[in-house]
C-alpha cells in the first residue's frame, strides 16, 4: 500500500558536503516516528540496492547519506543536524556516527530554508549534532541581491582533494573536541591496545576510529582503495580487529554498523603528516572524512600512539596535512596533555559545499 509521500512528494535539496553527496530534508517535512521516517528515507535512496538505480542514492556509503535539520531549542545553537548514513545493498539507517562532510553543507542549507538569517558578506551557524550532542560553528559567504534578499554564494577559489574545481570555503570550528561518540578522546583508557594480535590506537574526536600501521598488516599503505577492497584476507582481517576493538570501545556489538572506522597509518610521501587508507569500514574512502580527519590527527599527535613513529608533526600552529588516496585534508588540532591523559583544545577544518538541486523528490511505493 502506497501513502501520500509516493504521489506528492517530500522536499528535498541534495548538496555536495565536502567528499561526500546527501540529501538534505526540514526534520518537519519528515515523518516524526523514527521508524516510519527510516522506512521512507531507504524508498527515497533506492536502497537496498547496489546501483540505487530506483531512487537518489549513488551507489556508494559516500553518497547515500541524510541530513535532517530543524530549528534548535538549545540556546547555543540555530540549528539542530541530525545524520542519517543509509545502506547502499543492504537496507539499514543508523545515526550512530556525525558525518563532518555533510556538516559543512548544513550553515547553507539552514539559510536555503529560511531557518536563518543570511548576513551581507558572512553568515555564521551555530549547529548542534545531534548524534553525539556537541556544538560546531560553519561560517561561509553570503551575498545580497537587487531586490535586498541574502543567499549563500557557493562560488569560490577553495579546492579541495576528491572535488573537481574550486568552490566557496566553509570554516567549520568545533573549539575544542570535535564530539564524541564514545564520550572519550581514547575510549579504552589507553594508547595503544593489543587487538587480535596488533597493536593498534583506538581515538574519537569526532569519530569513532582505530589506527592501525599499515606495515604490521604487511602493506605498504599507499594502495588504492580498489586495490585494497579487492585483498579478500586483508578486508576480513580488518573487519576481525575492527568488530574486537569496538567491543573495547564500548560500542557494542558493530557487526552491521558503520563504526568504529578503521585508518591504516604510513608515512607520509607527498610532504604531508601521514598517509591514511580509510575503511568505512566495508568500502575504502576515495580520501578521508572530516571527523576522521580530525581524530587521525588527534590520535597520531597523542604520546605513544601506533602513529608517532610515522607522523611528520606540522610546525607550531600550523596544519596537519593528512595525505590520502586522491591529495591530502589540512586539518587543525590541538592536543593538551600526555598518553592517555591528553585532551583536545582546537580542532578545525575547511570544506566546500554546493547546491545540486532543490525540489521535491518522489520516494518508490515501496521496499
Amino acid at each position: 500500500m502506497t501513502d501520500h509521500t509516493t504521489s506528492r512528494g517530500i522536499r528535498c535539496l541534495l548538496m555536495r558536503g565536502g567528499t561526500s553527496k546527501g540529501a538534505f530534508f526540514l526534520a518537519s517535512d519528515l515523518p516524526a516516528d523514527p521508524e516510519a521516517r527510516d522506512e521512507l528515507l531507504l524508498r527515497i535512496m533506492g536502497t537496498p540496492d547496489p546501483r540505487q538505480i530506483d531512487g537518489l542514492g549513488g551507489a556508494h556509503p559516500l553518497t547515500s547519506k541524510v541530513a535532517v535539520v530543524s530549528p534548535s531549542s538549545d540556546p547555543a545553537a540555530d540549528v539542530d543536524y541530525l545524520f542519517l548514513q543509509l545502506g547502499v545493498d543492504e537496507a539499514f539507517v543508523t545515526d550512530r556516527q556525525n558525518c563532518g562532510n555533510i556538516l559543512a553543507g548544513v550553515g547553507p542549507f539552514a539559510v536555503e530554508r529560511g531557518l536563518v538569517a543570511a548576513d551581507a558578506h558572512r553568515t555564521r551557524v551555530r549547529i548542534r549534532m545531534v548524534n553525539t550532542d556537541s556544538l560546531a560553528i560553519a561560517e561561509f559567504a553570503t551575498r545580497v541581491l537587487d531586490d535586498g534578499t541574502a543567499e549563500v554564494d557557493y562560488d569560490g577559489e577553495l579546492a579541495i582533494d576528491g572535488v573537481p574545481g574550486t568552490a566557496g570555503p566553509i570554516s567549520l570550528d568545533f573549539d575544542d573536541t570535535a564530539g564524541s561518540t564514545t564520550g572519550a578522546l581514547l575510549p579504552t583508557g589507553s594508547v595503544v591496545d593489543a587487538v587480535e594480535g596488533i597493536e593498534v590506537t583506538c581515538v574519537d574526536n569526532g569519530m569513532p576510529t582505530v589506527l592501525i600501521r599499515a606495515a604490521d598488516l604487511g602493506i605498504d599503505g599507499d594502495e588504492s582503495p580498489d586495490d585494497l577492497e579487492a585483498d579478500a584476507t586483508l578486508t576480513a582481517r580488518v573487519e576481525r580487529i575492527r568488530v574486537a576493538a569496538a567491543a573495547r570501545m564500548g560500542l557494542g556489538d558493530v557487526s552491521s554498523a558503520s563504526i568504529p572506522k578503521m585508518v591504516i597509518l604510513s608515512p607520509p610521501r607527498r610532504g604531508g603528516a601521514i598517509t591514511t587508507r580509510s575503511f568505512i569500514p566495508k568500502r575504502v574512502h576515495t580520501s578521508i572524512g572530516v571527523l576522521g580527519a580530525l581524530s587521525v590527527a588527534a590520535g597520531a599527535l597523542a604520546e605513544g600512539s601506533v602513529a608517532r613513529d610515522l607522523v611528520r608533526p606540522p610546525a607550531a600552529g600550523g596544519a596537519f596535512a593528512i595525505e590520502h588516496p586522491t591529495g591530502h585534508f589540512d586539518v587543525e588540532v590541538a592536543l593538551e596533555g600526555t598518553g592517555a591523559e591528553a585532551t583536545v583544545t582546537r580542532s578545525a577544518a575547511l570544506r566546500t559545499a554546493r547546491k545540486i538541486f532543490d525540489g521535491v523528490v518522489f520516494p518508490r511505493p515501496r521496499l
